[in-house]
């Protein structure tokens, strides 16, 4: 059985860490710069740009939103703090998406 917290760790934070990492990316930032943002090493941010971590989850048009509000806030310079709280909704709506479309990560579906 897997609980929900370990279910977080598991496939929620890599995949919102890809997700950021690929759009700041975008946006212009570089991987050592994105890397250093998001607390990971710059060899993590190449593997979620090919796709080799993170990636696993259906995406939602909210998800996909509020990972494009992160990224500007992220941009303009959010603290760590802020960071903490940008990551948190982001699960949050992972963990709805998941329950809301019954994808089924681990054995369980929250």
């Amino acid at each position: 059985m897997i609980f929900p917290c370990e279910k977080a760790v598991w496939y929620y934070l890599p995949q919102i860490r890809a997700d950021l990492a690929k759009e700041l990316v975008k946006t212009g930032m570089t991987q050592s710069s994105a890397a250093k943002v998001l607390g990971v090493t710059p060899a993590a941010v190449s593997q979620y740009l090919h796709k080799k971590r993170g990636g696993q989850t259906v995406k939602s048009r909210d998800y996909k939103q509020e990972i494009k509000k992160a990224v500007d806030r992220i941009r303009e310079g959010a603290s760590g703090t802020d960071l903490y709280g940008i990551v948190c909704r982001c699960c949050q709506i992972l963990k709805k998406d998941d329950t809301e479309i019954g994808t089924n990560c681990g054995d369980i579906v929250l």
